[in-house]
């Protein structure tokens, strides 16, 4: 059996007077548009619902929390040192030159060596010096006859003056005859007595050549290294006007450290102090000594006033050499196995007019276990631009605060990713 559903319709007046039909169950033209409508707004709005929730979750928890960076209370060294740039030099050196001139014939020694003192070690060419010599020697012996034969004139006269005098005792002979005779005499002693001064001047040449002779012969005048040897075998040396060095011998059992220090801390040195040095090549050995002088002239580059410091380590490894570059510390205090944290930690506290006993008083920040931030006052010793010293407020272990970081999330930022930080979002809702 089929069912016919009657569908009645309604008849309404319209805005304009006329006669409207309403079908039941028909959606009116414009209540279908704007249900359309809110279909097309609506993933928009889950669009943006989404964006906002993302740019919160992922930006705002960084902006809205903030992170601090902490260290731990360790024991460890702590000094306060003053700072500087050193040279290594040897203690003691010496330039061994040549005295005569001429070729130099042997050298004995390279660089490196070690000698003892008065070792030969070069030799220059004898012969222009021996020849001299021959030639001295032989004036010496010509003069050396002249000067018998002088003397045997000297005997001569004498006797004839003896002769002359009996003579005009007796008036055999006129007295001019004796005055002449005594005029002689004198005349004789006068050449002995020159040739003798002749004799003793040839004599002082033969010694002096005889020196020069042994001067082609060059020793080691100390114990040492050959630390450098200017000339080359062959090579013709003059020493009229200056003596040219042959070698230069340096002591290198022990070495000199000159320290340049500026004119703002060299007042801060004190003669005795301890200092200490290393090397580009060892950076963890630490060569130890006192400082021994500070030099009064300063060198100036620059405009920049640098003095010299001095001290002295032994070199029994024979590690160090001439000219190595070292970064030396001179010791103001030092301290071992006590409390140190960073410095960047302390800072002074808020009422300094409050300071105990004229000194001024510092806290820091401490994280307890609870995760909560405390202020604590400590008592401050060694300090430096990297550690201090805590000799009281503060145990071993706990946490300071040395900073903040930006990102809870991302501790190793170390304090916060800048340039992350320059491009971060704005909060959206």
């Amino acid at each position: 059996m089929t069912k016919i559903a009657k569908v009645t319709s309604q008849i309404k007046q319209g805005p304009d007077g006329s006669n409207v039909t309403f079908i039941p169950g028909a959606i009116p033209p414009g209540r279908k548009k704007k249900r359309s409508r809110l279909w097309l707004w609506l993933p928009v709005a889950i669009i943006a619902l989404g964006a906002g929730y993302y740019a919160w979750s992922t930006y705002g928890a960084s902006t809205s929390t903030a992170a601090v960076i902490t260290q731990p209370v360790v024991r460890a060294d702590i000094e306060n040192a003053v700072t500087a740039v050193g040279t290594l030099d040897s203690i003691k050196s010496v330039d061994a030159g040549a005295q005569v001139s001429g070729q130099l014939k042997v050298l004995h020694v390279e660089i490196g060596d070690k000698v003892t003192q008065n070792q030969l070690i070069a030799e220059i060419d004898p012969a222009t010096i021996q020849n001299r010599i021959e030639i001295d020697q032989a004036e010496l012996a010509n003069l050396q006859a002249q000067l018998v034969s002088k003397k045997a004139q000297l005997v001569l006269k004498q006797a004839n003056i003896e002769r002359q005098r009996n003579l005009v005792a007796t008036r055999s002979v006129s007295q001019s005859t004796l005055d002449q005779a005594v005029a002689d005499l004198a005349t004789a002693e006068a050449d002995v007595n020159a040739l003798e001064a002749q004799i003793r001047k040839q004599q002082a040449t033969l010694d002096g050549d005889q020196v020069d002779l042994g001067y082609t012969k060059i020793y080691a005048p100390m114990a040492g290294t050959i630390a450098a040897v200017p000339v080359k075998e062959g090579q013709t040396l003059n020493a009229s006007q200056t003596a040219p060095t042959i070698v230069t011998i340096a002591d290198l059992s022990t070495m000199t450290v000159k320290a340049q220090v500026s004119e703002a801390d060299v007042s801060k040195l004190k003669i005795g102090m301890d200092a200490y040095f290393t090397l580009l090549g060892q950076p963890g050995k630490r060569y130890a000594g006192k400082l021994r002088q500070i030099q009064p002239t300063p060198d100036i580059e620059n405009n920049v006033v640098l003095y010299y410091a001095l001290f002295d380590v032994p070199n029994t490894d024979g590690d160090l050499m001439i000219s190595m570059s070292a970064q030396v510390f001179f010791l103001q205090s030092s301290a071992k196995n006590v409390l140190v944290v960073p410095s960047s930690a302390i800072r002074s506290q808020r009422n300094s007019g409050e300071a105990e006993n004229g000194k001024r008083t510092f806290e820091v920040s401490v994280v307890d276990a609870a995760g909560k931030t405390l202020v604590r006052k400590v008592e401050v010793g060694i300090r430096n631009r990297v550690n201090a010293e805590i000799k009281s407020g503060l145990d071993e272990g706990d946490l300071v605060v040395v900073g903040q970081a930006s990102d809870a999330n991302n501790p190793g930022n170390g304090g916060g990713n800048r340039s992350q930080r320059g491009q971060r979002m704005p909060r959206m809702f």
